[in-house]
């Protein structure tokens, strides 16, 4: 199997313009999932929301074509897909000529979807959705909701992760809460580049302490790992300590090579947000 110090993060690389599927990267989700006690089924749902902003090619008669895709990856699937190989991928079709925008479509979702589930006995498709140029207006902004827990007074003198931060009150009542940050920032697990977020903590049971919260979320600043993982360590570290009843965490990141990466893990089936870019992205 794949692991990250074998993908093409960090090295020099040829910009290949041709298109070419054997650029996508894939590395298993089962390594970091072990490290954060998950060995078996995930005590999750959800999905890996991308955003391509540079995605473009070539039509029949060689007119360069551009588009921005929706890519939906569920959480289910055994791979994520490194990023940087991602957009290698899509730069591959820069200078390869397609009959009709539904070609491109079929191809990426073909090829992204057996990149994700490569090693599955039982392989899906990803969701995909190409905007073109004249659809472009339609494309909306939106931040996430929630209580803003930035606005706390807090010290801080811990940057990197500490589960010990989180507590909550299972004295009172339960309670419902929608609370977010802008503070959450990570480092890619092979560069150590930074990635900078927001995070939108939605959670029934018992109250968590939002002092701590805020602390725990800004413990990962100095913490190596891809956005995928940064999401399941901090539901698996609230599930854990908080013991809420329900609980979803939905994080937005920042651009970089043209892509973010939005992961949502959740304890319950749920609709997925709409994919709405923020201010930072």
């Amino acid at each position: 199997m794949s692991s990250p110090d074998q993908s093409p993060l960090g090295k020099a690389s040829a910009y290949v313009d041709q298109y070419d599927a054997t650029l996508l990267f894939p590395i298993p989700r089962a390594g970091k999932r072990a490290e954060i006690g998950i060995t078996g089924d995930a005590p999750f749902f959800g999905a890996d929301l991308w955003t391509a902003y540079e995605v473009s090619w070539l039509n029949a008669r060689g007119k360069p074509q551009v588009a921005l895709a929706h890519i939906t990856i569920p959480c289910e699937s055994p791979n994520i897909v490194e990023s940087k190989s991602f957009k290698l991928y899509l730069n591959s079709f820069n200078n390869s000529r397609f009959s009709s925008v539904e070609e491109v479509r079929d191809a990426i979702r073909a090829d992204v979807s057996e990149a994700v589930w490569r090693g599955s006995d039982a392989p899906r498709t990803i969701g995909l959705k190409l905007v073109q140029a004249e659809a472009f207006e339609s494309e909306q902004m939106g931040e996430l909701g929630g209580l803003l827990l930035d606005r706390l007074d807090i010290e801080c003198d811990r940057y990197t992760p500490d589960p010990l931060l989180l507590t909550a009150d299972h004295e009172q009542a339960p309670v419902s809460e929608e609370l977010v940050s802008h503070l959450l920032k990570s480092n890619c697990l092979v560069t150590g580049q930074p990635d900078w977020g927001s995070v939108q903590i939605s959670y029934s049971g018992p109250q968590i302490d939002q002092q701590g919260l805020l602390q725990y979320i800004v413990s990962f600043r100095n913490h190596n790992e891809f956005h995928e993982q940064c999401v399941e360590r901090i539901f698996m570290d609230i599930w854990t300590r908080c013991k809420p009843i329900k609980l979803s965490v939905y994080a937005r990141y920042t651009r970089r090579g043209g892509l973010d990466i939005n992961p949502l893990r959740t304890s319950h089936p749920q609709a997925l947000p709409r994919n709405l870019r923020n201010a930072r992205q």
